[in-house]
């Protein structure tokens, strides 16, 4: 009976061990005055305009980007697309242009993007990024630009932003 009781406690403690699977994906982190863009190395928080972060396999923290273009910049690379397991960006509706938010983020891979607006990002010309269709309706209304979704966003759009 001692024997058995061992064994199955054995067992119980051996079967802890090993990686630990993550409950769904990792939620979005705030920005911090200190951080830097994941591309280019420049400080975030001076940059107007939508940011984005993405969390990588075995990541302890998200990767973070200036704007959604040095993330999706990143993100088109073959060997960062594997790798990404949640994205995202921030909703433009509710935040203002020139300092957004960092507690209004959502994922990337359900927004809205409108594409060719009048208004910058860090780099210049930007993806402003919503959570609603409507809201991106509104903002190419008053910014110009045309809309789409996650999965049109592809490396030649990103060179040809204007």
């Amino acid at each position: 009976m001692r024997r058995a009781l061992f064994w199955i406690l054995l067992l119980l403690a051996l079967g802890g061990c090993g990686e630990q699977q993550q409950a769904g994906p990792r939620p979005p982190v705030p920005f911090h005055d200190g951080d830097e863009c994941h591309v280019c190395g420049m400080l975030i928080a001076r940059f107007p305009g939508p940011k984005g972060e993405a969390w990588v396999r075995g990541g302890a923290r998200p990767l973070k980007f200036c704007s959604t273009r040095e993330l999706f910049g990143w993100l088109l690379q073959p060997d960062s697309a594997a790798l990404a397991e949640a994205v995202y960006v921030h909703d433009m509706a509710q935040n203002d242009w020139q300092h957004p938010d960092d507690t209004r983020l959502i994922d990337a891979r359900k927004a809205w993007f409108v594409v060719g607006s009048d208004l910058k990002g860090a780099m210049g010309p930007t993806l402003a990024s919503f959570a609603r269709r409507e809201d991106a309706e509104a903002f190419a209304g008053r910014h110009g630009g045309r809309i789409i979704r996650y999965q049109d966003i592809a490396l030649d759009l990103l060179v040809n932003l204007k």
